[in-house]
């Protein structure tokens, strides 16, 4: 039987209960859920191997959480917004000017981050190793005409958003939304996760274990709609993660790595109220659209740079509450309402891109206690 490492308080023993049957039933190979409760972290663990080596996920592995990135991103975004020096509502093109291209001067910041822009994907043909050339994606995605009418309809902005809100942040403080990130944000909050990882790190990193058939677009048939020009270029495998150059690069949408502790540090921050303030949290929690998306083939209610709990992905009990989750079942959930944000990272993936039972177990465990008392 795997070994489940790390503290829980007693009153969360049902999560570590969950957690560890995620192992007993071979759901895993490595692991880690982190919660953080009014400022304090009430569950913290790990258990499994960081590759299929054998070599044990410690308490310091770190690993690709694909669009649990996009969470980080969005909130270093909206931590400008929350400093009067980005507002949502202006133009892109005001600052970033090349942006106004092909019809798009009227769009507005908050477009990007809520998948409304039309830009989910790329016009032009690429490859993976393209996606660690910040110029050429950015300046494609300035260039380019959008897919759908903005602000019509949503679709997932799955590479692209890292890029475009990436380039707004680096316009606005002239400097990339990694370094932005780490200096404001993870280095003052402890959060040990990068956009755009150190080689320093590389010799604790975890090796993602993709299914066979991993491959972003694998569910879409038809590759010309617009899912099938989001998802299928550049064509993404899974394992794509596992690459030096990869992790290296800056693609805010999809290359962040970091563990559950990073993660939940960092939306526990948020939920508590330590990160943004409370005219920021309101924006961020405004519906923007509540849409089937074009690009995940389900209704989604986005806000500004998260998903919002809904009828349809409901997240918990409490109103407030906003998440995103990344290809292969990562997830982080902020609840202002309860003071609680939680994280769960993986290296085995789990097939499709909307994640899986594994993590939603130990979230439901984790609330049924919080609610209990």
């Amino acid at each position: 039987m795997t070994t489940v490492h790390g503290h829980c308080d007693e009153r969360f023993a049902a999560v570590r209960e969950a957690f560890q049957k995620n192992f007993d039933q071979g759901l895993e190979l490595g692991a880690s859920f982190s919660a953080v409760l009014e400022g304090e972290a009430v569950v913290d663990l790990w258990a499994g191997d960081r590759n299929e080596r054998g070599d044990p996920w410690l308490e310091d592995t770190i690993v690709n959480v694909y669009s649990t990135t996009k969470t980080m991103t969005a909130l270093s975004a909206l931590l400008l917004v929350g400093r009067g020096e980005l507002d949502l509502d202006t133009p892109v093109a005001s600052v970033w000017p090349e942006f106004a291209a092909a019809g798009k001067s009227a769009i507005p910041i908050r477009q990007l981050l809520s998948h409304g822009s039309g830009l989910s994907g790329w016009a032009e043909q690429l490859a993976v190793e393209d996606l660690y050339d910040w110029d050429k994606c950015t300046e494609l995605l300035a260039a380019q005409a959008p897919f759908w009418d903005p602000g019509t309809a949503s679709g997932y902005h799955a590479l692209t958003q890292g890029y475009l809100v990436g380039e707004v942040v680096r316009r606005v403080c002239d400097r990339s939304v990694g370094s932005f990130f780490r200096d404001e944000i993870a280095v003052p909050l402890g959060a040990d996760f990068h956009i755009g990882l150190p080689e320093e790190h590389e010799p604790r990193v975890g090796e993602l274990k993709a299914p066979d058939d991993a491959d972003l677009a694998a569910n879409v048939s038809d590759p010309g709609s617009v899912a099938g020009k989001t998802l299928g270029n550049p064509p993404i495998r899974g394992d794509d993660a596992n690459r030096r150059e990869w992790r290296a690069a800056e693609i805010p949408a999809a290359n962040g790595t970091g563990n559950a502790r990073a993660v939940a540090r960092v939306a526990g921050a948020v939920a508590n109220g330590e990160l943004l303030d409370e005219a920021t949290l309101a924006k961020l929690l405004e519906e923007q659209s509540h849409v089937q998306d074009l690009v995940l083939g389900v209704p989604i209610r986005f806000g500004v740079g998260f998903g919002l709990t809904s009828p349809q992905l409901p997240i918990g009990p409490n109103p407030r509450t906003f998440f995103w989750g990344g290809w292969g079942g990562s997830l982080a959930v902020f609840d202002p309402d309860a003071r609680l944000g939680f994280s769960y990272v993986m290296n085995r993936m789990g097939a499709g891109t909307l994640g899986d039972l594994r993590a939603f177990n130990v979230a439901t465990a984790l609330y049924t206690a919080l609610l209990s008392g």
